[in-house]
This record gives C-alpha cells, structure tokens and sequence, in this order.
C-alpha cells in the first residue's frame, strides 16, 4: 500500500479503532491494554499482515515529546494535592534518588553482561545511557493499570506510586542526556554535568510554577464564552510551559508536570471540561505510542538479543528497581510489605520509547541496539507485573477487603473529579426547596448537585428534578463560599446542620 496522507489517516484510524475494541476484549482475560496496544503495532508493522514500513525516527521522536506533553501534564493535573502532601518526600526521592540508583545499577549490570550475551561488549557509559533510558516508571502506564483494575490500596500506595510516577520522567530524561554526551565524548568530566544537572532542575522547577500561574490568572480572567475553547487554551499553555521553558535552558517536562499539579489543583473556570479533554488525550497518546513501538520494532531482528534482552528486564524488575527503592525509603517508617509492592509496581511503558528516539537521532553506534531491548522491558514489565498488580497486593496483605471498594457516589465523584469537596445535605420535611426543580434553586456555578439519595438509591439530577422531603443531596464544591450559598439557596444554616451532623 502506497503511504499517503489520506492512506495513512486511514491506516491510523483502523489501528485507533482496533485497539480500543481490543481493549475491552483484553479486560475479560487480564491481559494489560497496553500489551494489546503493542500487539497491534506489530500486527500493522513489517512483519505483520499490513507489512507497514515504518522507520522514521524523527517522526517517532517528535510524536513522543508531544505525547509525553499530554500524558505529564495530565498525570500532574489530576492528581489530588491533599492525597500526595503527606507523602511528597517520599515520592521527591523515589522520583529523583531513586531513578539515578536504578540507572547506576542497571548500568553496571548492563555493562557486565554485554561481553557474554553481545558479539561486541558495550561501554561503561553505553551501558549506563541503556540503564537510563528505562530508569522511570511510566505515568500513563502506572495511572491507566491500577485505575482500570479498580485496585483499593492500603497506607497511602496509591498516592506514591502515582506522585513518583508522574514526576520521575525529569531525572530519566537528564541521565539519557547526559550519557548520550558521555559517550560521544568519554573524555568528560562527571562533575562538569552537576551544573547542568542544577541548571535543568532549578529552572525547570521555576518556570513549570511560575507559568502555571501566569495561566491560572488567564484562564480565570477570560471570558470565552464557550466552554469546548478552554482545553484549547489549556494545551496552548502546556506546549508553550514546556517549549519557553526548553529554550531557556530548562527541563521542560519536570515544567509541564509541575504545571499540571499546579493547575490542577486551582479553581480554574471550565475545570472539568479541561479535566474530560485531557483524561482522554494522554490516553489516545498511550495509545500511539504502544502503536509506535509495535511499528517500528522488527520481530525477526529481535531474536539475536532475545537471550540479552530478558536478562537485562529480568534484572531491572527483580534487583535494580528494588535496591533503589529500598534505598530511597530507608528514612521512612514503612512495613517492608508496602516497600516490598512499590518496588514491584515499577512499570515501564511509553516513556522510554520516547527517550530510545534520542540515541538513535544523536547517531549512535549501538542505538538500535538500545531500542530493541527497550521493546523487552516495556513488554515483560507489563505484562509480567502489569498483570499481577492485584494479586502481589492481595499476597502483600495491601489491598482493602471488597466492601471496603463499595465505595459511594461521593467517593466516587472525589477520586474521579475536578479536585472538588463534597458534602451531603439532608432536605428537612419542612425545607421550602420541596416540590422546586434543581434548575430553580440558583445553584452557584462552583456548587452543585451532582446526584440524589432517594429511598436508598441514587439519582443523577437534572434541571427538571424535583426535590422530595429527606433527600440527601450530594454537593460539590470547591470553595466554602460557595457552600455557603448553597445552604443559603436551600434555606438551612450551615452552622446549625453541621452541627447536629457532628452530634448525630
């Protein structure tokens, strides 16, 4: 088939098309989307039944950034700053520390091995660039894995695993730089990278803030008038977070994900519109990427390093990963069952797809090389601790028992939402809101009715609804203010109901 713009559009809207069926098919075998993502990459590819040629790098590196933009701004932006607060040290060290341990180590590893299993060893500074390029665990493979298995966690994991994951890919991004600089010139001094180092950090950091909040002013400020404009805006402000911040000398995705986390945690005007554009974004993005890789990989090319490949996975999931972890948590006052299973959730997914592009664009020797064991480590870190995810919980003692998972609408909202906090209100029999519909009670915009209790079942309200005597409705809200005109909408005392809430 001739690779026109029209043929590829097509192309890439059946393999789209395809892997969302496949998803689901996927979730009834306990098989990782993400494998079948890959699967059908590679059914696509050279070796498979469309025989797609596709080696361009270039493309693949440019499409990664982009990517890797929406899947770190989203993995900033929807996490929960309260959840992530009492555990931001431990996710900090993790997240830096502890990508630099696993690195080192499977480096070294690495560089051991490659005499035996390679016809030609590679370099301590080789070895050490492979070693990073697979140090982080993967955002959108962490987020996608533990929300879709609906897994409940004990002791604040969660929170952890996805802090650290949402801000690792910084530090794994400046160690593949700085050792593609190492080997194209092993003459360097080591030290000659720790201004680099702060230069990336430092400035990443600031700019990623200090732009965030530039963009909450503007968001807020403006007055679109149409609400499907506002996650234009907001990626219009996620490139520009990253790129400014690139050009001045900064580390633009430590920038993005701080942006994120700050945004997402503001009370922006159209928030959960944004929310809904980019939880489905980073996931067509995850999606591409797994596509990509499965294009691009050569099956009949992997079988010399089959042997090399396994081992190299093998070591980085049962040895560096948890070295490093254990290392980093030593501080921390933590039962080695929890230690024990954030080391084990250390997936690998699309990030180092993204970071393998770098060698191969800087022309080195042994790129290939690198990318092709990347394709192992992505593969066997999904699909062996993808798919074990809930039993090692279950084995660890840290999953919550079933109904502990019999979560409510609240709950609900409050994990899956805006950020927002959520109060239930119980409509007095005497309370004049009786018999009035939802659209007359004047709701403010940042306060409102997001679902009914009624006669033990729950309800999704609409303008129509009529509220009926000991409702309990289910607020959210995203500031006391606008609590309190609630209260004031419906008549009641804010001070007096809390209070006989707290005394029932």
């Amino acid at each position: 088939m001739q690779l026109t713009v029209e043929n590829i559009i097509l192309i890439g809207s059946v393999l789209l098309i395809i892997s969302i069926l496949a998803k689901r098919v996927s979730s009834r075998f306990s098989v990782p989307s993400l494998i079948i993502f890959l699967a059908v990459g590679m059914l696509a590819g050279s070796d498979g039944i469309l025989k797609i040629e596709f080696e361009n790098y270039k493309a693949t590196q440019f499409i990664g950034v982009i990517a890797l933009n929406f899947i770190l701004f989203n993995g900033g932006f929807s996490t929960n700053w309260k959840s992530v607060k009492p555990i931001l040290w431990q996710g900090v060290i993790l997240s830096t520390l502890g990508v630099f341990l696993t690195a080192i180590g499977l480096g070294t590893f690495i560089w051991w091995i490659s005499d035996i299993y390679l016809e030609k060893g590679l370099t301590i500074y080789e070895s050490l660039l492979l070693g990073s390029i697979v140090s982080s665990t993967d955002a959108a493979a962490v987020f996608s894995i533990l929300r879709s298995k609906g897994l409940a966690l004990k002791s604040q994991i969660k929170p952890t695993l996805e802090l650290e994951s949402g801000s690792n890919d910084p530090m794994a991004y400046f160690l593949t730089i700085a050792f593609i600089g190492f080997v194209q010139n092993p003459d360097q001094s080591l030290i000659s990278f720790i201004p680099f180092f702060l230069q990336q950090i430092g400035i990443g950091a600031v700019c990623g803030l200090l732009f965030a909040y530039l963009a909450k002013k503007l968001i807020n400020a403006l007055n679109l008038g149409f609400g499907g404009v506002y996650p234009v805006l907001a990626i219009g402000i996620m490139f520009f977070v990253f790129s400014a911040t690139d050009f001045i000398g900064g580390n633009g995705f430590l920038a993005v994900y701080l942006a994120g986390l700050y945004l997402g945690n503001q009370n922006l005007a159209n928030k959960q519109t944004i929310t809904n554009m980019f939880d489905g974004s980073a996931w067509m993005m995850q999606i591409l990427l797994f596509i990509t890789l499965g294009l691009l990989v050569n099956p009949s090319g992997l079988v010399p390093i089959i042997g090399f490949g396994l081992l190299v996975s093998a070591f980085l999931i049962i040895a560096a990963r948890p070295i490093g972890v254990l290392i980093c948590l030593l501080p921390f006052k933590m039962s080695p069952q929890r230690r024990a299973y954030i080391s084990w959730v250390g997936l690998r997914g699309a990030v180092p797809i993204v970071f393998a592009t770098y060698p191969l664009m800087a022309g080195l020797e042994n790129a290939d090389l690198f990318f092709n064991v990347v394709f192992f480590v992505s593969l066997t870190s999904v699909l062996l601790q993808g798919s074990t995810i809930p039993v090692v919980a279950k084995w660890l003692d840290l999953s919550l028992p079933m109904e502990s998972r019999s979560t409510s609408p609240v709950d609900v909202i409050q994990t899956h939402g805006a950020h927002s906090f959520a109060r239930e209100i119980i409509i007095p029999e005497d309370n004049f809101a009786i018999g009035k519909q939802v659209s007359e009670l004047n709701f403010p915009q940042d306060g409102i009715i997001a679902m009914i209790s009624r006669n033990d079942q729950f309800i999704t309200p609409k303008g129509t609804t009529v509220i009926q005597p000991k409702d309990m409705l289910i607020v959210l809200y995203e500031k006391d203010k606008a609590l309190d005109e609630v209260y004031q909408r419906l008549g009641m005392n804010r001070e007096y109901e809390e209070h006989k809430a707290n005394m029932d």
